[in-house]
């Protein structure tokens, strides 16, 4: 997502000022997208890890040149989003052994966002009743909002949700015990 608004402010950019650069820049994960110029009767498809539009010419750049010449740019975008599951012990807003163990690394990742807004939803799996499973959810949610209070995160910052049984990660027959579905997700931007 952000190498992709990145290409596209760079190409309004280039579509108002031909003496612009656009660079297509390869996600974190290695994909690759691309971007159609087009001047006139002038196309130019851009597809390729660093294909670039100097000025209205075709070139490639390299890693190195693009850092060079976009550093601080790039280095002032803000973080990539993060999503985090945390698991719980059935009918409990305890989390599990190997959860526990997990939400250091979440809280760490926390840490590094210097302004995080965050939303933390809870679920259940099917086992129980509706209202109850609703009341757990958000208990859970609630839950993992304190841990990111205690470590800084201002809760103005942190929305939470409890989703019930209404969203199961693991489709399940009513009263069916699923792990998976005993969750809180922890999406920040």
């Amino acid at each position: 997502m952000r190498g992709a608004a990145l290409t596209a402010a760079l190409l309004l950019a280039a579509c108002a000022a031909p003496n612009e650069t656009v660079v297509v820049l390869p996600a974190p994960d290695g994909h690759v997208g691309g971007v159609v110029l087009q001047r006139g009767d002038d196309r130019q498809v851009l597809d390729k890890p660093y294909a670039a539009n100097q000025a209205g010419k075709a070139t490639t750049l390299s890693a190195a040149e693009v850092k060079e010449s976009f550093g601080p740019t790039l280095q002032s975008l803000p973080a990539r989003p993060a999503s985090f599951l945390l698991y719980f012990v059935t009918g409990t807003d305890e989390l599990t052994p190997a959860s526990k163990a997990e939400l250091a690394k979440v809280l760490a990742a926390m840490r590094e966002r210097p302004h995080p807004d965050v939303l933390v939803t809870g679920h259940t799996d099917t086992v129980g009743d509706m209202v109850g499973n609703d009341r757990l959810s958000a208990q859970r949610a609630e839950r993992v909002k304190g841990f990111l209070v205690e470590i800084g995160i201002p809760v103005g910052r942190i929305r939470t949700a409890g989703r019930g049984e209404r969203e199961l990660l693991v489709p399940t027959a009513d009263n069916v015990e699923e792990p998976r579905n005993r969750r809180v997700e922890i999406s920040v931007r």
